[in-house]
């Protein structure tokens, strides 16, 4: 288990960032044969990147509850997310034809995300008795005290 952090901090990533939002639906739990591989394409993808920090990938974290799968990723630029979607050398790309050949736009697993650029300093954030989470996994944890205490203080402190 994580290490709680017995105070109240906040996080802090320097410069412009990406918040990629990307998800799976099993609409037709019985096809199995449809949704496990898209299921499966993932942790591919998670571990491939987590072993080459160069792509860009900064932290990812899935939320898992049927019939939805979320994974919260934090990247260090759009420029990094979009080459790393078209590598033909990397794991997402075969996925993503393998996933328009076999399920397409039949309705049996649905896919999608969402991409945020956020800007510097145009993000505010706490965590109290919480362990690194979120943007503090991909930032730097700094005491939320001070100029940070409140949520307007910590957006006017970046």
């Amino acid at each position: 288990m994580a290490d709680i952090i017995a105070n109240r901090v906040c996080a802090e990533l320097e410069g412009d960032f990406v918040v990629f939002l990307i998800g799976m639906r099993i609409n037709k739990p019985w096809k199995f044969w449809r949704w496990w591989p898209v299921a499966n394409a993932m942790p591919k993808m998670l571990i491939e990147l987590g072993h080459k920090p160069e792509l860009g990938l900064l932290h990812a974290r899935t939320h898992a509850g049927f019939p939805d799968i979320l994974v919260v990723q934090y990247w260090r630029s759009f420029d990094d997310l979009e080459a790393y979607a078209r590598n033909r050398d990397a794991a997402h790309l075969p996925a993503w034809q393998a996933f328009n050949k076999a399920v397409g736009s039949n309705g049996d697993v649905g896919i999608w995300h969402e991409t945020y650029v956020v800007k510097a300093g145009a993000y505010e954030n706490v965590y109290n008795n919480m362990p690194r989470f979120g943007l503090g996994m991909a930032g730097e944890i700094k005491d939320a005290i001070g100029a940070r205490k409140d949520a307007r203080l910590r957006m006017a402190a970046h």
